[in-house]
């Protein structure tokens, strides 16, 4: 009855539908997409420049050559250097990023309204006009090994990289882990080679947001990135499938007092026609804090301090992985707990009382998540050009919700969420927990995190 009277309550006070708030766009002749999203009340405008072909793009061996580009953009940019373009961010009182997804680059930066043009100057300048020098591509190659290393001390990020080179192969784009050795292969000359490549017209997807005029930023933003050579359209070739299940990867750290493990599966697509229905599912059984797999391993036993079923979606089908951590002496109680739960859901399905709480959940939280702030409404346009999308995925985000039936949100979890030729992987003390692992997969796998790299 609780329960009940919460989602009552909840749908009470929701709004009765979301959307994107309204924007211009524009594509011109050497393909790049220019967007103006006006959003007045906060003297601030950001700026969100996105090139196609992520992390996909980095060719075989130099794995992490995005994401390298990526960050040397404000090192050094013009005629400026890397502590002039600081220098004059700082005067601005502005912020600057960048980084790789699997599917795109990024820059993202935030500007007082007045400073527009000197923002929009800084940025295109880093995007456009990088110049990679020499100095700090060693010194940022040097940190960025610091850092994998860094990564073997702390096992919940650890244990991801091993997962995803595990789960998918390292022939396949997802599987490709940036490592030491293909950081150890990128050089000056394959960074310059790589923005010369994918950073043209036709791949660029360039947004100005914020407190602005829609006419003139857009003038403004047309001025600078209708030059750009249109170059070659990025275009993602489809990969091998993932790894076949029923394989176990047991990561050694024999200084562990937890375990750390994932049970892995294949996702959807971004862009999979049930992708909604799928997300929804997916909160109710491990995307929420009372879902049923942190309700079963937390609150009820004990075991754990979270437990949590991740869903990624891009390109290629992604990932449903059930994700935590307990002590070395409760692994396999706590391994054996998930999988139940898992069967439980596959077996058995949801009611019409836990379906109606998750759709409440998802009302509730998907406007905050993704549309409150003028940097999410930015990122969520972006995300719709990367992926092929339109504005129909939030506009009509709601009723797909209300659509989905009990009946078939149920054929849907027997369907995505099986019970059989799961991937596991561990990480945590194996001379402790090797003999019981034993169970759970006809083939294991085993590595030292002491070894260089992220698995075999």
């Amino acid at each position: 009855m609780k329960l009940a009277l919460f989602v009552a309550l909840a749908a009470l006070t929701l709004q009765a539908d979301v959307r994107l708030p309204k924007y211009t766009r524009k594509q011109l002749p050497n393909g790049a997409v220019l967007i103006v999203i006006p959003r007045p009340g906060i003297p601030l405008v950001q700026f969100r420049v996105v090139v196609k072909g992520g992390n996909e793009a980095d060719p075989a061996g130099l794995t992490g050559l995005s994401d390298i580009t990526a960050q040397l953009l404000r090192k050094g940019a013009g005629k400026r250097s890397a502590a002039e373009f600081s220098t004059e961010l700082d005067s601005l009182g502005g912020t600057f990023g960048a980084g790789s997804s699997e599917t795109a680059s990024f820059a993202a930066a935030e500007f007082l309204k007045k400073d527009f043009a000197a923002g929009l100057d800084l940025v295109s300048d880093a995007v456009l006009h990088p110049t990679f020098p020499e100095a700090e591509v060693k010194k940022l190659l040097a940190q960025s090994v610091e850092r994998i290393k860094a990564v073997k001390d702390s096992p919940p990020q650890a244990i991801n990289a091993y997962a995803r080179r595990f789960f998918y192969g390292p022939d396949h784009p997802y599987g490709r882990v940036t490592d030491e050795a293909s950081l150890g292969k990128i050089t000056p000359q394959s960074i310059a080679g790589f923005h010369q490549r994918q950073y043209v017209g036709r791949n660029l997807i360039v947004v100005a947001a914020g407190d602005l005029d829609a006419g003139a930023a857009m003038a403004a933003l047309e001025k600078i990135y209708g030059s750009v050579p249109a170059g070659t359209a990025y275009q993602y070739q489809p990969a091998k499938k993932p790894m076949p299940g029923g394989r176990l990867l047991l990561i050694d750290k024999p200084d562990a007092t937890q375990t750390y493990f994932e049970i892995m599966q294949p996702g959807i697509r971004r862009n999979d026609p049930e992708r909604t229905a799928v997300m929804l599912m997916n909160t109710l059984f491990g995307g929420r804090f009372t879902s049923l797999l942190n309700d079963a391993l937390r609150v009820n036993s004990g075991l754990t301090y979270g437990a949590s079923s991740r869903l990624t979606q891009s390109m290629e089908s992604g990932t449903v992985s059930i994700s935590t951590y307990t002590r070395t002496d409760t692994t396999e109680k706590a391994m054996d707990l998930a999988l139940d739960v898992l069967k439980k859901f596959h077996d058995q399905g949801i009611n019409a009382e836990q379906l109606a709480s998750v759709k409440a959940y998802m009302k509730g939280t998907f406007p905050t998540q993704n549309l409150e702030t003028t940097d999410q409404v930015a990122s969520v346009v972006t995300d719709l050009e990367v992926y092929g999308l339109n504005k129909g995925e939030v506009d009509d985000m709601f009723p797909r919700i209300d659509a989905l039936k009990l009946e078939d949100a149920n054929k849907l979890i027997q369907k995505r969420y099986g019970t059989t030729d799961l991937t596991f992987v561990v990480l945590g003390n194996a001379e402790k927990i090797r003999a019981m692992l034993k169970k759970y997969a006809p083939q294991m796998v085993e590595v030292s995190v002491k070894e260089a790299g992220f698995g075999k």
